[in-house]
């Protein structure tokens, strides 16, 4: 089977299982079980991999970790957790785990101590903010798995037996990571399109990822620090892993949603990423940014939360703040989409790119938003302004833009791109084709005019029309009307009345004979 064909099975399968048992839970709830199981297998079986390797290396060739007593195992802990950021037991691995599952009356009880096991195991050790809480949604006891103690033992017995099932071509190789991380990422994007208005708030198609991180890398061939103030899941943070690989030394980022900051410490070890390569913080990024000894970022990617409140000018302290002073003015109360571009702004190093998905409305709104425009314009932040299309992203069916900023540019405008005809219609959304990507992305870097499509505009010329960054207020639309002939339709007129007036009198003729 190749790579391709065992990622498609492992999406259909991985899927089905969900449909199956997620019952009565609600998917964004229930998500969290399969998805907790399946990390819960890839960091058991990666241990086992990476811990055979080892022993392997010394010459040893029938070792394997998973048929060691834990008594054996205890004394490679602390290497262990120095190297791989947690430990777990051979008797707690999932496989093991699951030999037993059917007949384990306290099921629910035996994963429960696994899960504060493995995290308990870097409890002192620079991997222990990355490890703790992270099965904190996984709760064995919730009424969600069923009323009684036998009704969720049924049920996470299902879910491990399920997740063990998988076939995977034999042992887990390096390469199956990636297959892992994918089939996470389908979960959630599978889960988005059928949570309604709640999934967009957790997961970016990967699409509009990669067109994002993409503007972001700006051709370079290393990034050492990347950073996503309002991550999710963390899927716009790892297009960059999939296009640069190890290339990307570092990666940050903050969610204020506890499940969903757990989700993407999940989804960086899933997809290779070890604990010492990133930072994943919890909190509000406005009002208690976690990285202030890690900015400037070379590289900056966000779809923050669309015209969400904020306390604004209700904290009088935070005008002074250096990411939102130089404005002069505060993003309103309601509205707070300027707030995290001055975010970024501010923690964006000199020579960095970011690109920012944005809500419409900045681009025009007045007030305080205009304010901040004008800063933006007069300092000459902004590269690139592109209108996407609408329908793109899930349970928000407005057309969104992305905004490009840099601090060092190589001319005093700005790039309009009308990409809002680039999709392609699939199932009962719009989607970003290779294609799209690619020509958008081109026109991004070209910097040059092409008709209805892109605009170079003088940051004077910005200024003349109130600051507005609306793409439509600079690209015209290409009229697709059909151009009509007066003169040849007044002629094809003419030619259809007196061809009608012979007919009449043809027939006049006929009935008078008759």
């Amino acid at each position: 089977m190749s790579k391709e064909q065992e990622r498609a099975e492992l999406h259909r399968v991985i899927w089905n299982i969900a449909n199956d048992l997620r019952g009565s839970v609600d998917g964004w709830d229930f998500k969290t079980y399969v998805l907790g199981m399946l990390f819960y297998r890839f960091i058991s079986e990666d241990l086992t991999r990476y811990l055979n390797k080892l022993v392997a290396e010394t010459g040893t060739s029938d070792f394997d970790y998973a048929s060691l007593s834990d008594a054996e195992a205890l004394r490679a802990k602390d290497q262990t957790v120095q190297e791989k950021g947690y430990f777990i037991l051979p008797s707690e691995l999932f496989q093991n785990v699951a030999k037993r599952a059917k007949n384990d009356d306290a099921l629910n009880m035996t994963l429960d101590q696994v899960f504060k096991n493995i995290e308990g195991s870097a409890k002192g050790t620079p991997s222990e903010p990355d490890l703790k809480g992270l099965f904190s949604d996984f709760d064995v006891n919730s009424n969600k798995l069923g009323g009684t103690v036998v009704q969720r033992n049924a049920k996470l017995t299902s879910i491990i037996e399920r997740i063990a099932d998988f076939k995977l071509g034999g042992e887990l190789q390096e390469a199956n990571t990636d297959i892992f991380g994918d089939a996470y990422e389908y979960l959630m994007t599978m889960y988005a399109s059928n949570a309604g208005k709640s999934g967009g708030e957790f997961f970016t198609p990967q699409e509009v990822s990669k067109l994002l991180a993409l503007i972001a890398i700006d051709g370079r061939e290393t990034i050492n620090r990347a950073y996503d103030p309002a991550c999710g899941s963390g899927s716009l943070l790892l297009q960059f892993r999939k296009l640069m690989g190890d290339n990307v030394k570092n990666f940050y980022g903050q969610e204020i949603n506890i499940t969903t900051y757990n989700l993407c410490r999940i989804n960086m070890f899933l997809h290779g990423v070890n604990f010492e390569k990133f930072d994943i913080a919890l909190g509000d990024t406005l009002i208690d940014p976690q990285h202030w000894d890690y900015e400037p970022f070379d590289a900056i990617v966000s779809n923050p939360p669309y015209s969400t409140k904020w306390v604004g000018d209700g904290d009088a302290t935070l005008i002074n703040d250096p990411r939102f002073s130089p404005a002069g003015v505060l993003a309103p109360k309601s509205k707070a989409d300027l707030a995290f571009t001055m975010h970024m702004l501010s923690w964006l190093s000199t020579t960095g790119t970011a690109a920012i998905v944005e809500f419409p409305g900045v681009l025009y709104r007045g007030g305080a938003e205009g304010k901040i425009r004008k800063y933006l314009i007069e300092n000459n932040y902004v590269d690139t302004v592109i209108q996407l299309p609408d329908n793109l992203f899930f349970g928000v069916s407005i057309a969104t833009c992305i905004i490009v900023l840099k601090k060092s540019k190589g001319d005093n405008c700005v790039l309009f791109v009308d990409a809002s005809n680039e999709f392609v219609h699939e199932g009962n959304k719009n989607k970003l084709s290779e294609d799209n990507i690619k020509r958008i992305k081109e026109s991004v870097f070209a910097r040059k005019e092409e008709q209805h499509f892109t605009r170079l505009v003088k940051n004077t010329d910005i200024a003349l029309n109130d600051y507005n960054l609306s793409v439509s207020s600079y690209v015209e639309k290409e009229d697709t009307k059909e151009i009509i002939d007066i003169h040849q339709l007044n002629a094809d007129i003419k030619r259809i009345v007196s061809h009608e007036n012979e007919l009449r009198a043809a027939i006049d003729k006929i009935i008078s004979i008759l």
